[in-house]
């Protein structure tokens, strides 16, 4: 059996989506800490009440699982999601596609 490689098209949008989930990656994990680190002066936080850090905190790690859950296959249109971390994995394993294009 012939391997399997995405077009240069369907390659393009692997990597774009790399670049997102990425860059969202370092934004979130600097404005966490940040967060964290200066929650007390921003007045995020007491230390009986952490309300308003904790609804930041959520918002910040949402778009995270949103742009896990996203991520499909562009061969056969499955859902890789948790397969995935920060970039998309080597191949889908429900169609045996490697997730690079043939020249790469």
């Amino acid at each position: 059996m012939a391997a399997k490689y995405l077009t240069p098209e369907q390659d393009a949008q692997i990597r774009r989506w790399e670049r997102w989930n990425r860059n969202y990656f370092i934004f979130a994990f600097v404005a966490l800490t940040v967060v964290l680190v200066f929650s007390s002066q921003l007045g995020l936080s007491s230390g009986e009440n952490w309300g308003s850090l904790g609804v930041l905190i959520a918002a910040l790690i949402a778009p995270i699982i949103v742009l896990q859950l996203r991520l499909r296959c562009p061969a056969c249109g499955h859902k890789i999601g948790w397969q995935a971390k920060l970039m998309a994995p080597d191949q889908c394993k429900t169609c045996g596609t490697f997730l690079r294009a043939k020249g790469r």
